[in-house]
């Protein structure tokens, strides 16, 4: 009798060819993030490997992220920080709300304020999540609370 099942190196190279291509630096986030969820954490902890991470930053990207962690803890500080995919982040019910991607982590031009659908920005049909950050102006930061706000209300 003849067996139907395709030949398993064949069958290997073809999912091989279909399957997505990560970049060198989204494998190194997913490996953080397989670590981060085998960690049981307390909040101290979690705030301690934020500022560890933030701490590993330089430039603006640091700058941004130490002074997006004064705003977001004095504005909610109900808020979990967290690390998440090996970046800044806060919790809300153990689920990320917010979160800071630096720019020399995926080597992009721009560091990111992102937020998860939790935040419940929703304004109409179209909104954003994600906002690019070069610097922290007076008026960026006042929105930046505003959203926070928004986010966990």
């Amino acid at each position: 009798m003849a067996d139907n099942k395709p030949a398993k190196p064949a069958a290997r190279k073809a999912a091989a060819r279909s399957a997505p291509k990560f970049t060198a630096e989204e494998r190194a986030a997913m490996r953080e993030r397989s670590r981060e969820l085998k960690k049981s954490k307390s909040r101290a902890d979690g705030e301690s490997d934020l500022l560890a991470k933030i701490a590993e930053m330089t430039g603006s990207d640091r700058e941004i992220a130490e002074r997006l962690h004064a705003l977001i803890t004095a504005t909610a500080p109900e808020l979990e920080p967290k690390t998440w995919y090996g970046m800044p982040a806060y919790a809300q019910d153990g689920s990320v709300l917010c979160f800071f991607q630096p720019a020399q982590k995926f080597k992009a031009r721009y560091a990111t304020l992102g937020f998860n659908d939790k935040a419940m920005l929703d304004d109409g049909a179209m909104w954003p999540t994600s906002f690019a950050l070069t610097a922290l102006t007076p008026a960026d930061e006042k929105r930046i609370v505003a959203l926070i706000k928004r986010a966990v209300a």
